[in-house]
């Protein structure tokens, strides 16, 4: 028996589109910035992310909507929200 082949992340998005990223991260005031600051470098536009703090206050979830063009767009934020170095998490 052949196993289905998930499908990938290109073929289930039409460009252009909505696209939702979820950076969990510090709760610290400089994360929103951060988050902004390298989606700007991608996909440039007026942004006002939603930040939700845990809990317990120890780290914050910034949620921010971009139109994406393409499938490199998508990716290249993913790595690099990942990368800030109070971000934990990128969903």
């Amino acid at each position: 028996m052949q196993e289905q082949e998930q499908p990938k992340l290109k073929d289930l998005l039409e460009f252009p589109c909505s696209f939702t990223y979820k950076v969990m991260g510090e709760n610290k005031p400089e994360l929103a910035d951060r988050v902004v600051e390298v989606v700007q470098r991608h996909a440039p536009g007026d942004y006002t992310p939603k930040v939700t703090p845990s809990s317990k206050g120890t780290y914050s979830a910034v949620s921010i909507n971009i139109t994406a063009t393409n499938i490199e767009q998508v990716e290249t934020l993913y790595k690099e929200l990942g990368d800030i170095d109070i971000v934990r998490v990128v969903l």
